[in-house]
């Protein structure tokens, strides 16, 4: 048997690319069905005119978590309520993939590098807010640019740090630097302080667009808006 828990854990590791958050999060998810062993996942965006690409790539990341649950066979995702729903859902369920979607398009973008794009923004934000709390507890910048990855306690944040590293490739030992670039480089002493305020200014378009994108979800369809995290 097939438990809507065990869906919605396995939906929850699916982001908004730009967002850098679980769709189950975002309330993106609007309705889960089982019967047998099919899923049908019901997805919403905040606006009508969110970016197709992006939407794609939801789509598609939603249809791979629920065919990830053991005992599911077969998994249909519908995108609603989006200009471009009807393309989106048949190129994800009909496995046409986003050129078979919108084959008007000469030159189709380029998701993995989309994704990879979105991706390296997300760790330098991550990387950003791990320091911001080790800067709050008294370390200074200097101190920071020497650190290892070994001498870290473990923590939430630590370890969605290393989620992201990993997810580029990155190197993820504990003797691997603290702060690299988001091609692995360690960053010199020298330039930590700077790297860390354009590293801010990423973090902060991130959780700005992400508080956005709630309160135009809340307002579309009626959802009380949850209490934000303050730092």
């Amino acid at each position: 048997m097939i438990y809507h828990n065990e869906v919605l854990d396995a939906l929850s590791g699916v982001r908004d690319p730009e967002l850098d958050e679980p769709i189950t999060d975002l309330d993106f998810v609007s309705a889960l069905e089982i019967d047998g062993d099919s899923v049908l996942v019901r997805l919403r965006l905040p606006t009508y005119f969110c970016a197709p690409n992006f939407a794609y790539l939801m789509v598609a990341d939603a249809q791979a978590a629920a065919l990830s649950v053991p005992g599911v066979e077969r998994a249909t995702i519908f995108l609603d309520d989006h200009y471009a729903s009807e393309e989106i859902n048949g190129g994800v369920n009909e496995r046409r993939g986003f050129d078979g979607a919108f084959p008007e398009k000469t030159a189709g973008p380029d998701l993995e590098g989309l994704r990879t794009t979105f991706r390296r923004k997300s760790f330098v934000s991550r990387q950003e807010q791990l320091c911001r709390t080790l800067r709050a507890e008294g370390r200074p910048a200097e101190e920071l640019a020497n650190m290892r990855l070994e001498d870290l306690p473990p923590s939430e944040e630590f370890e969605t740090y290393l989620a992201r590293r990993a997810e580029l490739g990155l190197d993820v030992s504990a003797e691997a630097p603290l702060i690299v670039d988001p091609d692995g480089n360690r960053v010199p002493e020298e330039a930590v302080v700077q790297h860390l305020r354009f590293a801010k200014t990423v973090r902060v378009s991130i959780e700005g667009n992400a508080s956005l994108c709630r309160g135009l979800l809340s307002t579309r369809y009626g959802i009380p808006e949850r209490e934000e995290k303050t730092a």
